[in-house]
C-alpha cells in the first residue's frame, strides 16, 4: 500500500510525454490481446495466482523500474565508450606534443662544414 501511494504522488511529477505514451508498446497482436485481457479479467482459481492479481498494480511500478535501470545501463556504457575515447584523444595529443618537442630540438638548417 506504501509504494501504491508514492506511485500516486509520483504520478503527478510526471512529464506530459510520461503521461500520455505508453512505456512498452505491446508486441501482441489484437487477438492475443484479447485473449489476455480476458484471461487477467478472469477471477483466478490457484493461490499463487489469486497472490500475482494482489500484485497487477504494481505492473507500472516495475515497467518505470525497469525502463529506469535500462536508461542507466545505456548511460553507464555511453560513458565508458567516452571515457575510451578521450583516453585515445590524449595519447594522440601526447604523441604530438612529443613530435613538436623533438622537432624544435632539431635544428632547421645542417651545421656548416
Amino acid at each position: 500500500q506504501r509504494i501504491l501511494r508514492l506511485a500516486e504522488m509520483c504520478r503527478r511529477l510526471e512529464t506530459e510525454e510520461e503521461k500520455v505514451l505508453p512505456f512498452y508498446p505491446s508486441s501482441l497482436a489484437e487477438r492475443e490481446q484479447r485473449d489476455a485481457r480476458r484471461i487477467l479479467a478472469a477471477t483466478p482459481n490457484e493461490p499463487l495466482a489469486q497472490a500475482v492479481q494482489d500484485y497487477m498494480g504494481l505492473e507500472r511500478f516495475w515497467q518505470r523500474f525497469n525502463k529506469a535501470k535500462l536508461e542507466e545501463k545505456a548511460l553507464e556504457r555511453a560513458r565508458a565508450a567516452l571515457a575510451s575515447r578521450n583516453r585515445h584523444l590524449r595519447e594522440l595529443l601526447q604523441q604530438y606534443l612529443a613530435g613538436a618537442a623533438l622537432s624544435q630540438k632539431v635544428p632547421r638548417d645542417p651545421p656548416p662544414l
